[in-house]
């Protein structure tokens, strides 16, 4: 599941409006609604920019920001998730900090680098999202349940596994 932080994460999901699946969802599920909310709000920033609707905009752009900074970077577990996770962290920094540039400069160039490092982030956690496992017999399952000991990826993990642990949920 997510770090101890995860109310922090659950917090943004409810803030910007994707509450329908927050409650509920699993925390590949979770984190995808976080991707896929910045992206909508950077898409309705754009918009407001073409209509010179600055008020929008800007509220648009913090809502992105939000998404970004209360949510996917502070779903990561930097104790579990390495230098990966730190690289992550870092990454969201930059897209807050780029963020607020293309809203202070009307930006829209800014705005579709950002939804761009999104859509790439957000495609590379789709695809490394779990598929549900083939049923197996009760007589071959483990005696203790799923084995949760090692929650820690190594490096020669492969790099969904890396990923996952960066958000805490391998």
């Amino acid at each position: 599941m997510f770090p101890t932080n995860s109310s922090t994460a659950l917090n943004a999901y409810r803030n910007v409006g994707l509450e329908s699946g927050a409650g509920s969802g699993d925390p590949h599920q979770l984190v995808l609604m976080l991707f896929n909310g910045a992206r909508a709000a950077l898409a309705q920033a754009k918009g407001h920019l073409e209509r010179r609707e600055i008020a929008a905009k800007g509220m648009a752009i913090s809502k992105a920001i939000s998404i970004i900074d209360g949510g996917l970077k502070a779903s990561l577990d930097l104790n579990v998730g390495g230098e990966l996770a730190k690289d992550l962290s870092d990454l969201y920094v930059y897209m807050g900090q780029r963020l607020l540039y293309a809203n202070l400069k009307n930006d829209a160039k800014v705005l579709a680098e950002v939804a761009g490092l999104l859509a790439e982030l957000g495609g590379a956690w789709e695809a490394i999202a779990p598929k549900p496992a083939p049923a197996r017999p009760a007589a071959h399952a483990p005696a203790d349940g799923p084995a949760q000991a090692n929650r820690v990826a190594p490096a020669s993990a492969p790099p969904a596994n890396r990923v996952a642990a960066a958000y805490g949920v391998l």
